[in-house]
């Protein structure tokens, strides 16, 4: 494995949560694999779980780590090509990560969809340039389209939870006052896609995601038809992805906030957000505060999720 961003290149998924589980057992039985070798973390956006759990991972594997935020201490950036550089941006992307290429051995990249122009954020330009010039292993921290991370954590979370051989996973859509990007939701919906479970889909209509995410899975418009029955629910918020509205905010109904009214109808489900969470839009103080919420634990498996990622990067042929 010579890159990560998507549910595929883990090839098989049973064997990768299979490992998964056995690191978290002993996270330091591989210790000696990164000895001597880098791992360098770019942040073009805010972190903390990615930040933290990443940095621990590395260090699991014994490896030094080093952190750049290209907004605070480096030069500003500039990602298009045939730009005039009169600007505030200094430095060309084209030659900043060849360099950072230079400094390490694994490259991990963090880098949002802009919502400036759906093309170039579903080609998923800036992760892409890493991959093509850096000459290192690259995954994602989460890029524009996707955070296969937090998905591969999630799926963690719900093998170690299930309660059921094939459990009810249900996705919803949540109120949120800012636009945000779809990258949570598109890989969930890979992972789960890919999973022995029963997936569902729920939103407003106009909030439907990529075809290429959604593939096979049940798209229902009335949550509480959803819920019925779920054996998790894995709420969170993104702006809309079809045309003309990509990157707006186009209903905040307060109706689909997850409270105990919606959960009443589950299978005594467990609540799931991969944080930060907006407390009383996406989620209510009684569900998220309950015995059945596993925002703990699922951001604890997100150094699991990293660090077999990074292990696999490692020891590529």
């Amino acid at each position: 494995m010579r890159t990560y961003t998507n549910v595929k290149d883990l090839g098989n998924l049973q064997e990768a949560v299979k490992e998964a589980l056995e690191i978290k057992k002993n996270r330091y039985a591989y210790k000696h694999i990164g000895e001597n070798k880098t791992l360098l973390m770019v942040f073009f956006n805010s972190s903390l779980r990615t930040r933290l759990s990443t940095q621990k991972a590395g260090m699991n594997l014994g490896m030094n780590t080093m952190v750049l935020d290209i907004n605070q201490g480096a030069w500003k950036l500039e990602t298009e090509r045939g730009v005039i550089m009169d600007g505030d941006k200094p430095e060309h992307i084209l030659e900043a990560i060849p360099v950072m290429g230079c400094y390490c051995d694994v490259i991990g990249v963090r880098a949002f969809a802009q919502f400036e122009n759906k093309e170039y954020d579903y080609q998923e330009t800036i992760i892409n340039q890493f991959i093509k010039y850096s000459g290192k292993p690259v995954f994602s921290m989460e890029a524009a389209t996707g955070h296969p991370l937090q998905a591969f954590a999630d799926l963690i979370t719900i093998e170690e939870h299930k309660k059921t051989a094939r459990p009810k996973v249900v996705l919803s859509w949540a109120p949120h006052p800012k636009a945000l990007p779809q990258a949570v939701p598109n890989s969930f919906a890979d992972f789960m896609n890919e999973a022995d479970v029963d997936f569902v889909i729920t939103h407003p209509k106009g909030y439907e995601l990529a075809e290429q995410f959604v593939r096979g899975a049940r798209v229902e418009y009335d949550q509480m038809k959803a819920f019925e029955g779920a054996d998790f629910i894995y709420a969170k918020n993104w702006a809309a992805y079809q045309d003309p509205n990509y990157g707006k905010i186009i209903s905040s109904d307060r109706n689909w906030t997850v409270s105990d009214r919606q959960m009443a109808v589950t299978n005594n489900a467990h609540f799931m957000h991969c944080l930060p969470v907006r407390r009383n839009m996406i989620v209510t103080d009684e569900v998220i505060e309950s015995a059945q919420s596993l925002v703990i634990p699922e951001a604890a498996n997100r150094e699991i999720s990293a660090q077999v990622v990074i292990k696999r990067l490692l020891t590529a042929p």
